[in-house]
């Protein structure tokens, strides 16, 4: 069984804007989601609508999926996310998606 772990990356919270960009200790916060999940799961990328979030995951040789900056919430854009990695990956069928 193949799992999916989907990390939804947004730059425009209105809390804290940059977030996913944040340096902790000399890494992205993205990154180290990012990290962390790859221990657990083979397959993982992260789904932004934000082009420095992407360019900060390729940076380090992560997966990211651009998605619509219209969803309502994380869960959606998960949902577009494992829609456009079906197409990307179609060797890699997917029996599970994980919102980390």
């Amino acid at each position: 069984m193949r799992t999916l772990a989907i990390i939804p990356s947004r730059y425009g919270s209105s809390r804290f804007p940059g977030k996913p960009l944040a340096d902790i200790a000399g890494k992205s916060m993205v990154r180290r989601v990012y990290e962390q999940a790859k221990k657990a799961f083979e397959d993982v990328c992260v789904a932004t609508d934000d082009h420095r979030i992407v360019a900060e995951v390729e940076s380090f040789g992560g997966v990211a999926i651009m998605t619509s900056s219209h969803h309502q919430s994380g869960t959606d854009r998960c949902f577009e996310a494992y829609t456009r990695y079906a197409g990307l990956f179609p060797d890699r069928k997917v029996d599970i998606v994980m919102n980390i």
